[in-house]
């Protein structure tokens, strides 16, 4: 099952390839890069080509959604990307928590770059960022936020933006918005069912009852609690994993006709449920996959 998600997320559309030209284009004109990843899947969720693209321009990471991801594990995974050199912080770019820390930490570290723009007589020049990130990870969400109003593309679905745009805001600093770009392929299978599971790969690539399967084995084994306390099913300790999402769409009510259970609307429900955070605070990434 995880595999027939595997094959299904090994994608490459045209318009990411031209995104990866893009950005390399426009690095020239920026200052440094903010990364936009999803706190819930912290690793699963970066570009590994983007360090190679970028080359040596300052990054910042935005730890995104982080009122749905679990604070612990948050936590080790700011002390983590600090721990590799790189700034970090955890914002929740819908309610604007910890924007208010985003553009301090942009002058901190770009002060060698403000000191020499003082240098030349251009004190008070705009900073230019390059946000970039994975479909779906909230990059429209956070410049809409820091612009202060709503003038990125926003979606809860892959491929919305697809073209590069400027959007000045307050504090001197220009943000350049750019296309969610993939990778050529994932070499995780893991990796691939978990960004399906936030949404970054387009719902028409996968079978929705299969990636739902999949979502419910990863749950049991480290969320079980939030099984129950969501669909109120209990002693599913030893079910497989489609037998629960057939007790999930019992208790919903989603019957069919003959008395089975409509898994496949179940299987909707189950994703846009666990997108929209109300399955509770929780992270899929962990430190220790990384040592594994």
């Amino acid at each position: 099952m995880s595999d027939s998600v595997k094959q299904n997320v090994q994608w490459f559309p045209g318009h990411m390839a031209k995104t990866r030209r893009l950005i390399k284009e426009s690095l020239p004109l920026v200052d440094a890069v903010t990364e936009i990843v999803d706190a819930r899947m912290p690793i699963s969720s970066r570009n590994p080509e983007l360090r190679e693209i970028i080359g040596n321009k300052p990054l910042i990471i935005l730890l995104n959604k982080c009122d749905v991801a679990d604070p612990k594990a948050t936590e080790e995974w700011i002390a983590y990307f600090k721990s590799k050199g790189d700034s970090c912080l955890a914002v929740d770019c819908k309610s604007g928590n910890g924007l208010k820390n985003y553009a301090p930490l942009l002058r901190t570290v770009l002060k060698d770059r403000i000191a020499a723009n003082e240098a030349k007589g251009m004190k008070g020049k705009p900073l230019r960022i390059m946000v970039v990130g994975i479909p779906n990870t909230g990059k429209s969400s956070f410049i809409n936020k820091m612009a202060g109003r709503n003038r990125a593309k926003v979606a809860d679905k892959a491929g919305v933006t697809r073209q590069n745009q400027w959007f000045v805001i307050d504090n001197g600093i220009e943000l350049l918005d750019t296309p969610g770009v993939l990778w050529p392929k994932f070499d995780d299978p893991k990796v691939g069912d978990r960004l399906a599971f936030i949404g970054s790969v387009k719902d028409e690539v996968f079978d929705n009852e299969t990636l739902a399967v999949r979502l419910i084995e990863v749950l049991k084994n480290g969320y079980a609690d939030r099984l129950t306390e969501r669909y109120k099913i209990t002693d599913f300790e030893d079910c497989e994993a489609w037998e629960i999402l057939e007790l999930i769409g019992k208790k919903r009510g989603m019957m069919m006709r003959g008395g089975e259970v409509d898994t496949l609307r179940a299987s909707v429900m189950l994703l846009d449920e666990y997108r929209a955070g109300k399955l509770g605070k929780l992270t899929l990434d962990s430190i220790g996959e990384l040592n594994g």
